[in-house]
C-alpha cells in the first residue's frame, strides 16, 4: 500500500461525519468559514452569517427541534459518550452549551462541562457562565460552580436587548437548575443592576428564583454600592411585572416642620387574580397617625373598582388666636370611590368623594391644587345611547367649603349641599322628519332635588321635571348657512322659592325659545410662499345668532341647583368669528417625542384616572411619532353678545351678582351685577406651532366698565431635556358680601361710586425642569405659586433626581402657605430600585416629575 494511499484513508477516517439518533457532529476549525448540514455539505457562509451566528448555529437551525448539534476543534467519541476539546458547543432545542472540555452522553442527555462553562438560551432567555458543572439538556437540570447570570436579556453582538419587563442577573458560589424555569441559588446575590460592580444587590445565603415569578430571598443583606444597610431574614424580588405576592411593602420615612418626624409602612394583600387591597399608616411625631387603604377589582379588561382611604388622628396644634394660644385639631377622613363598568350595552361610571371636614383636607393633603379644592363632587350615572338616542341616570352630591370665621379666631367652615337624588334624563341628536327639511330633538329629565346653605334649605326631595322639544330648518344657499330653530321649555316644580325660604306650592315655568343662526361662507387663502419649510392656510369663520326667550316670570321664585335652573328671559344677538391658521410640511417628516416632563405643564389638566393593574408607561420610554403633515397651528375665537333688554325680563337683581344660562354660555366669568345691553368682549387664542410647545392666551375685556374682568396666560416649551412652564392669572369678579365663598383667598372692595363688591385675584405660576423620570444621571424641577394680591408664596417646590444604571435618588423640598391654616416645610425623599419598588414617602402621583 502506497504511502498516498494510507494517506487518504486515513483522513477519510478522521474526516468521516459520525450519525447517530437525533445527533449531529462536526469537526470545526477555529479559523473556518464554511458550515455542513445535516447531510454533511459544506456551504459558504455570507457575511451576514459571519456577524451574527457561527457555522455550527447555522446548521443546527436546519436540524430538529430535538436534534442535537456538537461542534468542537477536537472530538471524540466511545459509544453513546462525546468528547468535545477546545471551543466546544453543543445546541440542543432552545439551549446552547460552550465550554473548553465537554463529555455528552447521547442517550441520557447529560453533559458535564469545565472551562468557561456557559449556557444560553430557554424561553428566558437565561445567559449563566460557570467555572464548571453538569446540565441534562433533556431534563433541563443542573448545578453549575461560581456562577454569574442573567435572565431577560439577549445579547446581539456588543448590544443587551431586553426580552422582559423585569430582567434580574444572580451570582452564587453553587446553583441548582430544577427544571426550566426554577433556580436554586447557594451563598450568591442577586440585583437589577449591570454586572460585575452592580449599585445594589441582595447578597444571601440561600435564592430561591422562580423565572416568570418572584424570587426568595433568604437571610440576605441588603447591599449598596458595597455597603450593608438592611438585614432582611426573608424578602422578595419579582422577576416578572405580572407577579403579585402578599406581603410588607418597603417602609417610608420623611420630615415635616408641623408633622415632625415621619415613619409608616404598609402591606399588600393579594386576595385573587383580580382583587387585591392594601392597608398601612405613618406615625407623625408631632401630630398623631394616619391611616391608608386602597382596595382594587379588575373583575373584566372593561371595568374596574378602586377604592382609597385616607385618615388622620389628629393630636392638634397650638395656634395663637384673640383669646391667646388655642389647640387646633384638623383631623379628619376622604374616601374616594372610582369605577367603571360595561354590560348589555349601558355603562356605568361611579366617582364618588367623601370629606369628613375640609379643614383636613387643607392640612393634610399634599398636593397643592388638591389641597385648595373647596369643592366636593359624588357622582353615579348608567347611561345608554341607542340609535342617536341618549338614556341615562344620575345620584349626584355637590359640596362647596367656604370659612366662616370671624379674623383672629379659629378657622371654622360651613358648606352648600345640593343633591340629584336620583335624576333621569332622556335626549336625541337632531333627526330628520320624513323627508321634509325638518329636524327635532329633545332634551328631558325628571329630578329629585335638595339643597341646603346656612339659613336655607329645602325640603329633603323637591321633584322637577323638564321637557325641552327643538324644531329646526338648516337651510344652505352658496356657502351661506341659515339656521332657525323653535324650542319649548316646560319645566315644573314641586315647590318655590319665596320670602327666603321654600314653599310647598308648586310652579310650572313656559318659555318659547327662538333663534335664528346665520354662518357667512369661509374666508379662506392658501399662501404659494413657503415659510419654515411648510405651506400655510388662513382661514376665517364669521357667525351671528339671534335669540328670544320669553316667557320666565317667576325667575325669582325657581330654587337653583344646576343649570336647567337659570334659564332667564332674553332678547340678544351674539356675534364673533373663529380664525385658524393650518401648516402643511413638505419637507420630510420629523420625529416628535414626548416631553419628559409632561406633569410639570402649568394649566395642564389632572390626569385620567389610572386603572388598576394599568401599566404606567415611563415617560422616558415613550416611542418617537411621527409628526403629524397638517398642524393647526393657531387659533382665535372673538365672541361679543349685545342685549336688546337689558334687565332680562325682571329677573336682574341691582347690586349683586347674576348668573344666567345666556351669560354661562358666553364665559365662565360673572359680569352682570347692574343692567346693561353690551357684554364683555371674550377673546380665546392658542397656539401650538409643535407637540413641544403650547401657549394659550383667555381675555374677558369688559368695554362698559374699562377694565379687564379675567386675564389668563399660560405658556409651556420644552426644548430637548429643558422644560419651562409659566402662568398669570387675573380676575376681577363682583361679589354680593365678605361671606361669599372664597373670599379669603383673594383682595376684596368696594366699587367707587356703587355699593358693590369686587374682588381681585393676581397669581402667578412658574415650573422649571431638567431632565426627565428616568433620564441617567442628574434631573431637576422646581415649582412656585405667587399671590401678587396679598404679597404672598402659596406654595414652592424642588425637586432633584439622580439615577444610575437600576437606581435613583430623589429628594424634594415643598412649602405650603395656605392663608392662616398651613404653614409648613415638608422634606421628601424616595430610594427606587429597579423593578423592586421605592423607599420613602414621595409618592409617584405627587411628584413634579
Amino acid at each position: 500500500m502506497t504511502l498516498r494511499t494510507r494517506f487518504l484513508i486515513t483522513a477519510l477516517f478522521l474526516c468521516h461525519q459520525l450519525l447517530a439518533h437525533g445527533l449531529v457532529t462536526r469537526q470545526l476549525l477555529a479559523d473556518s468559514t464554511v458550515a455542513s448540514d445535516t447531510s454533511g455539505q459544506e456551504q459558504p457562509k455570507t457575511s451576514s452569517d459571519t456577524k451574527n451566528s457561527t457555522p455550527c448555529a447555522t446548521q443546527a437551525a436546519a436540524q430538529a427541534s430535538d436534534s442535537a448539534t456538537i461542534c468542537a476543534l477536537q472530538q471524540e467519541k466511545d459509544g453513546d459518550v462525546y468528547k468535545l476539546h477546545g471551543n466546544g458547543e453543543i445546541h440542543y432545542r432552545d439551549y446552547v452549551i460552550r465550554a473548553d472540555d465537554m463529555t455528552y452522553n447521547s442517550d441520557t442527555g447529560e453533559v458535564t462541562a469545565t472551562g468557561h462553562f456557559t449556557l444560553d438560551g430557554g424561553p428566558n432567555e437565561d445567559h449563566l457562565k460557570a467555572s464548571h458543572g453538569t446540565y441534562n439538556v433533556t431534563s433541563e437540570t443542573g448545578r453549575f460552580y461560581d456562577v454569574v447570570a442573567t435572565t431577560g436579556f439577549r445579547f446581539e453582538a456588543s448590544r443587551a436587548v431586553l426580552t422582559s419587563t423585569a430582567p434580574f442577573a444572580f451570582t452564587g458560589k453553587m446553583v441548582e437548575k430544577t427544571s426550566s424555569d426554577h433556580y436554586l441559588v447557594y451563598h450568591g446575590s442577586i440585583t437589577t443592576c449591570e454586572l460585575p460592580r452592580p449599585n445594589w444587590k441582595f447578597q444571601a445565603r440561600k435564592v430561591v428564583v422562580d423565572v416568570g415569578g418572584n424570587a426568595s430571598i433568604y437571610h440576605s443583606d441588603f447591599l449598596l454600592h458595597g455597603f450593608p444597610i438592611f438585614y432582611f431574614p426573608y424578602a422578595t424580588h419579582p422577576v416578572a411585572r405580572e407577579a403579585r405576592h402578599s406581603g410588607f411593602l418597603i417602609p417610608t420615612a420623611g420630615r415635616s416642620s408641623t408633622k415632625g418626624n415621619i415613619v409608616g409602612d404598609s402591606a399588600y394583600w393579594v386576595i385573587n387574580r383580580s382583587l387585591d387591597a392594601t392597608i398601612g399608616g405613618e406615625y407623625f411625631s408631632k401630630r398623631g397617625w394616619s391611616q391608608r387603604g386602597e382596595f382594587r377589582a379588575r373583575p373584566s379588561d372593561s371595568s374596574y373598582v378602586d377604592l382609597n382611604y385616607f385618615g388622620v388622628v389628629d393630636r392638634g396644634i397650638e395656634v395663637g388666636t384673640e383669646k391667646g394660644q388655642q389647640v387646633l385639631r384638623e383631623g379628619g377622613q376622604e374616601v374616594r370611590l372610582t369605577g367603571v363598568g360595561n354590560f348589555y350595552g349601558f355603562r356605568a361610571v361611579s366617582n364618588v368623594d367623601y370629606l369628613s371636614s375640609f379643614l383636613f383636607r387643607l392640612a393634610f393633603n399634599d398636593v397643592f391644587t388638591q389641597a385648595i379644592n373647596s369643592e366636593v363632587k359624588s357622582q353615579l350615572f348608567l347611561s345608554k345611547d341607542y340609535k342617536g338616542f341618549s338614556f341615562g341616570g344620575i345620584v349626584e352630591r355637590y359640596q362647596n367649603f367656604f370659612q366662616t370665621n370671624p379674623p383672629g379666631t379659629l378657622p371654622t367652615f360651613d358648606s352648600i349641599r345640593i343633591l340629584h337624588t336620583p335624576s333621569v334624563d332622556a335626549s336625541s341628536v337632531d333627526r330628520q322628519f320624513r323627508n321634509w327639511p325638518l329636524f327635532w330633538s329633545f332634551d328631558s329629565s325628571v329630578s329629585g332635588l335638595s339643597r341646603s346653605e346656612p339659613g336655607f334649605h329645602t325640603s329633603s326631595l323637591l321633584g322637577r321635571f323638564d321637557f325641552t322639544p327643538e324644531i329646526s330648518m338648516p337651510l344652505k344657499f352658496q356657502g351661506w348657512m341659515l339656521r332657525p330653530a323653535l324650542a319649548l321649555h316646560e319645566t315644573f316644580y314641586s315647590e318655590r322659592f319665596e320670602n327666603g325660604q321654600t314653599s310647598v306650592d308648586p310652579t310650572n315655568r313656559h318659555a318659547l325659545d327662538a333663534s335664528v343662526e346665520l354662518r357667512p361662507p369661509v374666508l379662506e387663502k392658501v399662501f404659494s410662499k413657503e415659510f419654515m419649510g411648510r405651506k400655510w392656510k388662513h382661514v376665517i369663520e364669521p357667525q351671528i345668532k339671534y335669540r328670544i326667550v320669553s316667557g320666565v316670570n317667576d325667575f325669582a321664585n325657581i330654587v337653583q341647583f344646576d343649570d336647567r335652573d337659570i334659564l332667564s328671559n332674553t332678547d340678544e344677538v351674539e356675534y364673533g368669528f373663529v380664525t385658524r391658521l393650518y401648516a402643511k410640511r413638505t419637507s420630510s417628516q420629523v420625529q416628535e417625542c414626548e416631553t419628559p416632563m409632561t406633569g410639570l405643564a402649568v394649566g395642564a389638566a389632572a390626569p385620567e384616572q389610572t386603572l388598576p393593574w394599568g401599566r404606567v408607561d415611563s415617560l422616558g420610554a415613550q416611542p418617537c411619532t411621527v409628526g403629524p403633515t397638517v398642524r393647526e397651528v393657531l387659533t382665535w375665537q372673538v365672541t361679543q353678545k349685545y342685549f336688546f333688554d337689558p334687565k332680562f325680563g325682571g329677573a336682574l337683581v341691582p347690586g349683586q351678582r347674576n348668573v344666567f344660562a345666556t351669560t354661562e354660555d358666553l364665559t365662565g366669568i360673572a359680569f352682570l351685577t347692574q343692567p346693561r345691553n353690551l357684554s364683555p368682549l371674550v377673546s380665546r387664542l392658542r397656539a401650538a406651532t409643535g407637540s413641544h410647545a403650547d401657549t394659550e392666551w383667555d381675555l374677558d375685556y369688559d368695554f362698559q366698565l374699562s377694565r379687564v374682568n379675567a386675564d389668563t396666560l399660560l405658556v409651556n416649551y420644552n426644548w430637548g431635556s429643558l422644560t419651562f412652564g409659566g402662568g398669570h392669572a387675573y380676575l376681577e369678579i363682583p361679589q354680593t358680601s365678605v361671606t361669599t365663598p372664597g373670599l379669603s383667598e383673594g383682595k376684596c372692595g368696594p366699587v367707587q361710586g356703587t355699593s358693590q363688591i369686587t374682588c381681585k385675584f393676581q397669581q402667578f405660576r412658574v415650573a422649571l425642569g431638567y431632565g426627565g423620570l428616568t433620564h441617567r444621571g442628574l434631573s431637576a424641577a422646581s415649582s412656585f405659586g405667587f399671590d401678587v394680591e396679598t404679597g404672598q408664596l402659596q406654595f414652592a417646590t424642588a425637586q432633584t433626581t439622580y439615577n444610575w444604571n437600576c437606581c435613583g435618588l430623589t429628594l424634594e423640598y415643598r412649602r405650603y402657605a395656605i392663608a392662616n391654616v398651613r404653614n409648613e416645610n415638608l422634606y421628601r425623599f424616595t430610594f427606587s430600585l429597579a423593578n423592586i419598588g421605592s423607599f420613602g414617602n414621595l409618592r409617584r402621583q405627587e411628584r413634579l416629575y
